[in-house]
C-alpha cells in the first residue's frame, strides 16, 4: 500500500483535541489518541496541531521512547506545494546546540590561571633557594 500524502491544507483541518494531526520532519502523524497521554500536557500539542511541529518537537529533546511512540501514529507524508512554508528543522537533534560564544574566554581564563600558577611556583622556589643560600653564607661568616 502506498503511503498517503497530505498537503498543509489537509493537515490544517485536523487541529482540535478530537482530531489532531502534526507534521514532524515532513511526516504526518495522527496524535488524536495521544493528546491526553502527552507528558507535557495537551496544550503543548494543541498549540502546534494542524501545523509543522518539527521545531517544537526537536527543541524539547524528546527521548527515544517518544520517537518510537511517534512512529505508531504515522499516517502519511507531507506533500509540499509552492507557497508552503519551508521546513523548520532539517533533522533530529542529538544534542542541544553548543553555546560557543563564550567558549574561547573560558579556555583563555584557564590558561592564564595555569601560567600564573607556574610563575608563582617558580618564584617560590627561587625565593626558597635564595633564602637557603643566604642562611648558608651567614653560617660560614659566623664560623
Amino acid at each position: 500500500m502506498a503511503e498517503k500524502e497530505f498537503t498543509f491544507q489537509d493537515v490544517a483541518e485536523h487541529n482540535t483535541k478530537k482530531d489532531l494531526f502534526l507534521v514532524i520532519h515532513d511526516k504526518v502523524y495522527d496524535s488524536t489518541k495521544f493528546v491526553d497521554e502527552h507528558p507535557g500536557g495537551e496544550e503543548v500539542m494543541l498549540d502546534v496541531g494542524g501545523q509543522d511541529a518539527t521545531e517544537a518537537f526537536e527543541d524539547v529533546g524528546h527521548s527515544d521512547e517518544a520517537r518510537e511512540t511517534l512512529e505508531h501514529m504515522l499516517v502519511g507524508s507531507l506533500k509540499r506545494q509552492p507557497g508552503d512554508p519551508e521546513p523548520k528543522a532539517t533533522g533530529p537533534s542529538l544534542a542541544p546546540p553548543a553555546n560557543t560564544s563564550s567558549a574561547g574566554f573560558g579556555t583563555i581564563l584557564y590558561a592564564v590561571i595555569f601560567v600564573g600558577g607556574l610563575v608563582a611556583f617558580g618564584a617560590y622556589q627561587y625565593l626558597q633557594a635564595q633564602e637557603a643560600q643566604q642562611a648558608q653564607h651567614s653560617q660560614e661568616a659566623s664560623a
